[in-house]
């Protein structure tokens, strides 16, 4: 009888599993996560437009609608320009591989923004008159730098597409590196625009520098260095972890 339940003990512990410690969360599919990630940046990329269209058709633009249309699309192109910077260093600190389809949409958003600003300030700031807008860009300093980020935008938004870039090679990586170029230029740009407000453009400013200084190779290795060895010392604790369970 005693061998008997001896027996019978063996078999409950054998075959009873072990409780464990966490419960493993399950997790979202490849093509949900994609989906998730595409209505984030869409959403994210048209929220100063819905905003601007919200306050423009109940009259809070204040008692200059022109120019406060002028600054908030200005704003938003500085802000998408930011943020498409943003994914390389995201990808390098935290190994965000989804870096590269976030970068180009915010990039596309924010040439969608310069187009408007520049739009509104043709048409509803002079109404279309173009020799007078040739004359004040030529004439305001704010306006040569602006319109010089314009112009190089333009390149960036057309061979932004994956066919350009294998058509292109090796140039399109060169072309594309001007986009540094374009952020300091629009940063420049607003700066100048404003009058005795320099706090945010001056914010914007250092944003950049240090989106900018992240690229460098020194920085950018110490940091992928960095990331690598904590990730491998998350991988070894969380192996111990599940050989004392």
């Amino acid at each position: 009888m005693v061998q008997g339940e001896e027996r019978m003990t063996e078999q409950i512990t054998t075959t009873t599993p072990r409780p464990t410690s966490a419960r493993t969360r399950p997790r979202l599919s490849r093509d949900t996560q994609r989906r998730l990630l595409r209505v984030v940046y869409h959403a994210v990329g048209l929220f100063p437009l819905a905003w601007l269209i919200f306050d423009f058709w109940f009259g809070f633009l204040g008692p200059e609608p022109i120019r406060a249309m002028i600054l908030r699309t200005g704003k938003a192109a500085i802000i998408m320009l930011m943020l498409s910077l943003a994914c390389t260093p995201a990808n390098i600190i935290f190994g965000w591989k989804q870096a590269i389809v976030v970068r180009r949409a915010l990039g596309l958003y924010a040439f969608m923004y310069v187009c408007i600003h520049l739009l509104i300030f043709v048409g509803l700031d002079y109404g279309f008159m173009l020799a007078l807008v040739t004359e004040e860009i030529v004439k305001r300093r704010y306006a040569v730098v602006g319109f010089a980020a314009f112009l190089l935008l333009i390149p960036l938004a057309i061979t932004s597409t994956k066919n350009s870039q294998r058509q292109l090679g090796k140039r399109w990586k060169t072309l594309h590196k001007s986009v540094y170029l374009i952020a300091v230029l629009a940063v420049v740009h607003y700066i100048w625009l404003v009058k005795n407000a320099y706090t945010q453009p001056l914010i914007f400013a250092g944003i950049v520098a240090l989106l900018l200084f992240i690229r460098l190779t020194p920085v950018k290795q110490f940091l992928i260095t960095t990331r690598r060895r904590i990730e491998n010392q998350r991988k070894t604790a969380k192996a111990r972890k599940i050989e004392r369970a």
